[in-house]
């Protein structure tokens, strides 16, 4: 019998087979495997049959294979059991309200279904039924479907309906993790992820502001990818525009012989100042730097080399950034759609959108006031024009599926107006393709405010990671691990781990759509909810097994032979935490709010703390301090626990050490 934890796609699959068999069969019987050459379009069909039949056979193989490897999420388990339970018990209700949550006391069950009191409240509204919610969840009950993961189920107070596990289901599901690595549930179709991230500008140096962008894009990037999407990661660099054309004048007053000899510009902020200075005071410079502007737009070769000059300045500097924090993106900057511009402002005038406006060229877009200008008077493009045509390029070239702007929380009005643009011009369909702002707020100082150095300057980006760097030796030392716990190359792996897991994590662990305040005090602290304490829980972890002289391979044979058994009640809480990891992906992968991660992994790094408080794994004569007894299954919860939490650091884009 077919479990409800099993994905119905099988099926599908498993019916097509049967009709193409049997539709082989009746073209045998036509003769269609003879030689005749009328029989030749027969013959045909027959062939395009086996190959889909074959393809079908060995598609259903792979799902099958990979369904058996996978982690199951237990909720999305017990939501499609309940499902089916609410459309047996009520089948003439439509979309019935479907709440199945873990339950945050063991009095009352692993789960919760609390589906009967919305039910109740539908039934009254819609059909006048007075019905309690505790007669519906009787009800529901009396449907649950045959399945391999409940034990039992209680009806509590007005209509909860309390779920209890049953333990060899639990237990089979952290072996098949042992046996198999942490793997994502299957996805069904494979979407296209497109995510704009990071963004800087060139000729300005990275600051503080671009480090919530950075990290919460890559983390975005890295879940997706683990859960089985196709993922471009774009950075939209600010590459194009009016201020090359005085960077460019400055460049040629500066450095007369740039066509042939590199211009050594060592500090990129500085030349740019220096050319806004001269810019906002000199009016024949100012004159220069418009022409400039002219004929790099009209692609004189002088004039693009100049700019390559100063574009790859810039990318050297981003790339020290991105080599620290471990980023992987690709750069499309603004520049990437200057030759889609014109077609973009055809298409919105040959469908009636275009008003002018003062000389502007603006679309109004329905439920924005302010509009967006997509043609200046000067007959120049503007921002929006590129984000409207990077919008149309992610969409109907790249086709992706869904499609994430990871920006700061002030351009979200703008961000809103060029996606209803987009969809207002029929670029997309918001019900087939996702279109969404990962929006973020700022990054505070100890005093509340911006994040500033002491003269009131933007923190660069380059000087926090060196700082980061500086804090997490001094911490390393203080602890004294650089004078017989670890050799040098240990401390100076444990040095960047611990300084640029705490910066990510610091960010990653606060809801993203708040301002956070910055410290690197709180942040490098082992005790609480930070990047820290969970890199030194896991390197306990992982010694647990070592100190007990108990190998990889070892793990991996008592991982096929051994039952892991739950009874203490600390064993059976950690197995449960384990296992609830894909079903935090799951509600990240639709709110893309990272800090659940963290919060999951600071639980299962305390629950993991509890049980091993109380259950010994390797047993000791006390006085020898010889090892008496090893508990296996529970070495095998040590290790369980830590592939999570590695898979979890992965995703975060953190890197834990063996020793620290």
């Amino acid at each position: 019998s077919r479990h409800y934890c099993v994905t119905t796609q099988f099926a599908f699959q498993e019916n097509e087979i049967k009709l193409l068999t049997a539709e082989i069969e009746r073209l045998k019987n036509f003769g269609c495997l003879g030689v005749s050459p009328s029989l030749e379009g027969l013959r045909d069909e027959n062939a395009k049959l086996k190959y889909r039949l074959n393809f079908l056979k060995k598609s259903l193989q792979e799902e099958r294979s990979k369904s058996t490897k996978s982690m199951i999420n237990i909720n999305s388990c017990l939501q499609e059991i309940f499902g089916a339970a609410i459309q047996a018990a009520y089948p003439d209700l439509e979309n019935p309200p479907l709440v199945v949550t873990p339950s945050q006391q063991p009095k009352f069950g692993d789960y919760q279904c609390n589906s009967a009191m919305g039910i109740s409240q539908i039934l009254l509204k819609t059909r006048e039924q007075k019905v309690i919610p505790r007669e519906i969840a009787e009800k529901i009950v009396k449907n649950i479907p045959a399945n391999e993961c409940i034990e039992k189920v209680e009806i509590a107070g007005p209509g909860f309906i309390n779920v209890h596990l049953r333990k060899d289901f639990v237990s089979k599901q952290l072996s098949s993790l042992l046996i198999n690595g942490v793997q994502p549930p299957a996805i069904g179709k494979r979407k296209k992820v497109v995510v704009d991230f990071s963004s800087p500008n060139i000729a300005k140096e990275m600051h503080v502001g671009h480090l919530r962008s950075t990290i919460i894009g890559e983390s975005m990037c890295r879940l997706f990818e683990f859960a089985g999407y196709e993922v471009l990661r774009l950075n939209h660099l600010g590459d194009w525009g009016t201020q090359f054309g005085m960077l460019i004048a400055h460049l040629q007053d500066k450095f007369p012989d740039y066509l042939t000899v590199s211009p050594p510009i060592g500090d990129l902020q500085a030349f740019y100042k220096e050319s806004k200075r001269r810019f906002d005071t000199e009016e024949e410079f100012k004159k220069r730097a418009y022409q400039c502007v002219v004929l790099l737009q009209s692609k004189n070769p002088d004039f693009i080399k100049a700019w390559n000059l100063i574009c790859d300045v810039s990318r050297r500097e981003f790339q020290k950034i991105y080599n620290c924090l471990d980023i992987t993106i690709i750069e499309r900057g603004e520049s990437f759609y200057h030759e889609m511009m014109k077609d973009i402002v055809k298409e919105f005038e040959d469908k009636g959108f275009v008003q002018v406006d003062d000389g502007r060229k603006v679309v109004f877009v329905p439920g924005f006031p302010v509009p967006l200008t997509i043609m200046k008077s000067d007959g120049g493009f503007t921002y929006d024009t590129s984000d409207l045509a990077a919008l149309k390029h992610r969409l109907c070239e790249e086709k992706g599926d869904i499609l994430i702007y990871v920006v700061d929380s002030g351009q979200s009005v703008h961000l809103q107006t060029i996606f209803a643009a987009g969809q207002m011009i029929g670029w997309y369909d918001p019900k087939v393709t996702r279109v969404a702002h990962a929006a973020f707020g700022v990054v505070l100082g100890e005093d509340k405010k911006k994040f500033k150095t002491r003269s009131g300057d933007t923190v660069r980006l380059i000087d926090l990671l060196e700082e980061g760097l500086k804090r997490a030796m001094d911490k390393l030392k203080d602890k004294e691990r650089d004078k017989v716990v670890l050799t040098p190359e240990e401390l100076k792996a444990a040095q960047t781990s611990v300084a640029f897991g705490c910066i990510k994590y610091a960010d990653l662990s606060h809801n993203r759509l708040n301002d956070y305040v910055f410290s690197f005090d709180k942040m490098l602290d082992d005790r609480g909810n930070t990047a820290a304490y969970l890199l030194y829980a896991f390197t306990r972890i992982r010694a647990i097994a070592r100190l007990a002289s108990i190998d990889e391979q070892m793990l991996r044979k008592a991982a096929r032979e051994e039952v892991l058994v739950l009874d203490h009640e600390k064993e059976w809480k950690l197995g449960k935490c384990i296992l609830r990891f894909p079903e935090i992906l799951q509600k990240i992968l639709e709110d893309l709010l990272l800090h659940t991660l963290c919060d999951y992994l600071y639980e299962l790094a305390t629950t993991f703390t509890e049980f091993y408080d109380s259950c010994y794994c390797v047993e000791k004569d006390r006085q020898t301090g010889q090892i008496v007894k090893v508990n296996m299954w529970r070495l095998l919860l040590c290790e369980a626990t830590a592939i999570v939490m590695a898979k979890g650091f992965d995703i975060l884009g953190i890197k834990p050490v063996q020793r620290m």
